[in-house]
């Protein structure tokens, strides 16, 4: 067994292996840039080096300075992670010349797999069956216009060393082709350091399906069950599951097999997924093999009880599988979502800054639905750590295991609603909306077109139904009851002046004036909304961000945030304006002439910080609605800014290369 790991990756992949680890009695080492200096996985490991600049092209990219963090603290072995080096077969090999072990598959494996081109060459060699396109290289923006007409549309342009959403775009029609291609490149050599793209057809209405495979030198290959990880958004994974409600014991048998087969015809071993994508009729294409550890690997360990990491440590230490295919278990059912530093608000832009406060969800057993849960917190940072440009926006991945699919949405569904983050903006309260719509709970129509079907203008906060909206309702009146009551305590106040309240308030909410009154203190309190009273029991106190309690019977938590003479509070998919009024502030609030605000449609503004990678047009150009004006890249994706409306640009204040904060103005429109 290793003695020492070097983990060459960054964030929660790199906590998780050094958990691992720690339990196996292994020591690690960890590598960190320039903005990683002070991260969680640096302090977590028993040794770190420092390898170079912010950039992961400088650093957690550059195979030399891997080896040589190796050489320099005597660990005998590197896991990879997932993202950067963990599928360049370049890597392996320079490894093995040092005699450094790779915790990982062949060399020959990942050249085989790893590469999506001739990945689909060898699945087509294996008879397995493959979406229709083309695997060759691509010279430029006309011939992908020829091949994709060839194919027919839509069609995907993908990456060839691509994964995790990035270099793909989908083209609807020949303009798409000619507009996204170039961007493609861009963004996979970004991303990966190769720029060859492939074309393959789009299956409409698909379900994103993969097998977890594991591997060892002993000619022993695996599969773990599937995940179901069609909840997607531009191509990047939000919800994942274990196993899939989709898929039936007879189409899981199919697709192990056929997985299985795929990668013993190439001599895997380690841990690897094999992607499919599958129609309505349950028949499934082979999309690509990821030749690493996957993000979405907890969902398998929690209904399996294995701990991949470890099964990966141990078959590059040269151990076979302590099992069989016969004994590989499917216990219960496993969600993850994945917490993004981005706001779905505004279009899901990201996001970076300072956690000023990040208070995840207690992690461990819970009880739901009358059944035992399991939730399970991965994450790479802690509050008061810096969410970078330079890096992917993840701040966590928040799992949750239960006996059935409804018991582990609704053990998802509150823990989200305990986890605080303030300092960024972030995508919780989408996430809970996701937990909570009737389509994916039912589960039988979670296609990977589930967002953009279901959002089709944007994210806007999940809708209330009653229960929720009384429970808003009695929530901030309790906590301005419980102010109340210290604002009457308070010493010193000037006789016959001081703060008096009844049990009578107002709260504005959601557009309405809603009269309440609140009743008992303590631990326990009644809320009269209308004809009926709400029973609240909550320990909350002045200043805590959270409002946990039992509400009308139900067990809920609340962000509360006190922002001027209202709160905002977020619960169940959405967040909410709210103030709480005594009846006669009510009375004269309506009177009070609601602030505009103030008109920027005249300016395209940077909507989140990043770089420019160009600019389209010029002072004095004529633009058309949809027309595009500027390409913004921010964490490693290139956004295109588009024209809202006809109009002439009047200033450009920007050009390629410059690096803009938040609603920096890019160009002024004169009309």
């Amino acid at each position: 067994m290793f003695k020492k790991i070097l983990i060459a990756n960054r964030g929660e992949i790199a906590c998780r292996v050094i958990r691992t680890a720690r339990a196996m009695g292994i020591a690690t080492v960890a590598v960190y840039s320039d903005a990683d200096a002070n991260a969680l996985h640096v302090q977590q490991a028993d040794e770190a080096v420092h390898i170079g600049a912010s950039a992961a092209a400088e650093s957690y990219l550059i195979a030399d300075k891997i080896i040589a963090a190796c050489k320099a603290t005597g660990a005998d072995a590197v896991h990879p992670g997932y993202g950067f080096l963990s599928e360049r077969a370049s890597f392996v090999e320079a490894l093995s010349a040092a005699g450094i072990a790779f915790i990982g598959p062949p060399a020959p494996a990942i050249a085989a797999m790893g590469d999506k081109i001739e990945s689909k060459r060898r699945a087509k060699a294996a008879g397995v069956s493959v979406v229709p396109g083309y695997v060759g290289e691509i010279d430029g923006t006309e011939h992908a216009v020829e091949i994709a007409g060839g194919i027919g549309y839509p069609v995907m342009m993908k990456a060839s060393a691509g994964g995790g959403g990035k270099g793909m775009r989908l083209a609807w029609n020949e303009g798409d082709v000619r507009e996204g291609f170039e961007g493609v490149k861009r963004e996979a050599l970004a991303s990966f350091g190769d720029d060859r793209i492939f074309i393959e057809k789009f299956v409409e209405q698909p379900r994103h399906i993969e097998i977890q495979l594991i591997g060892d030198a002993h000619g022993n290959v695996i599969y773990l069950n599937e995940r179901d990880c069609s909840i997607q958004r531009r191509h990047q994974k939000v919800v994942e599951e274990a196993p899939s409600p989709f898929v039936t014991p007879e189409m899981r048998m199919a697709m192990g097999e056929q997985a299985v087969a795929l990668a013993k015809n190439v001599g895997y071993t380690s841990a690897g997924t094999v992607e499919f994508i599958a129609g309505a009729d349950r028949s499934f294409y082979f999309l690509e093999m990821n030749t690493r550890l996957q993000v979405e690997h907890p969902v398998t360990e929690c209904i399996t009880g294995l701990d991949l990491v470890e099964l990966m440590i141990r078959v590059a230490a040269g151990e076979a599988l302590p099992f069989g295919q016969a004994d590989v278990q499917l216990n219960g059912w496993a969600i993850e979502t994945r917490v993004y530093a981005e706001d779905p608000y505004r279009g899901f832009l990201p996001s970076i800054g300072r956690l000023s406060a990040c208070k995840p969800p207690e992690a461990g057993r819970a009880m739901v639905l009358g059944a035992p849960a399991l939730v399970r917190v991965d994450t790479g940072v802690v509050e008061g750590a810096e969410i970078s440009m330079f890096y992917d926006p993840m701040i966590a991945k928040l799992i949750t295991w239960a006996p059935t699919r409804a018991q582990a949405i609704k053990a998802q569904a509150d823990a989200l609603d305990r986890y605080y983050i303030r300092g960024i903006s972030h995508n919780i309260d989408f996430l809970s909306a996701i937990m909570a719509h009737p389509r994916f709970q039912a589960g039988e129509n979670v296609t990977t077109g589930f967002i953009a079907e279901e959002y089709p203008d944007g994210f806007h906060g999940a809708p209330v139904d009653p229960a929720t909206r009384d429970a808003i309702a009695a929530a901030a009146a309790v906590v301005q009851a419980i102010e109340a009551e210290r604002a009457q305590l308070i010493d010193g106040q000037l006789s016959g002046h001081g703060a008096e309240y009844g049990e009578d308030w107002v709260v504005e909410f959601a557009g309405e004036q809603i009269p309440v009154a609140v009743m008992g203190d303590g631990a326990s309190f009644g809320v009269e909304i209308g004809d009926r009273e709400v029973g609240v029991s909550t320990d909350w106190r002045v200043g805590s961000p959270l409002f946990e309690a039992d509400i009308d019977g139900i067990t809920r938590s609340l962000s509360i945030e006190r922002q001027g003479s209202g709160l905002k509070i977020s619960t169940r998919g959405a967040n909410h304006r709210v103030r709480v009024l005594t009846p006669r502030a009510a009375e004269l609030a309506r009177f009070m002439i609601p602030k505009v605000a103030p008109d920027m449609s005249k300016y395209l503004l940077c909507p989140m910080p990043g770089l420019v990678v160009s600019i389209a047009v010029a002072e004095g150009d004529k633009v058309e609605a949809g027309q595009p004006l500027a390409t913004v890249e921010a964490m490693k994706m290139e956004n295109i800014l588009r024209a809202e409306k006809s109009g002439t640009v009047g200033k450009v204040l920007a050009k390629a290369g410059d690096s803009l904060a938040v609603d920096a103005v890019i160009l002024e429109f004169s009309a």
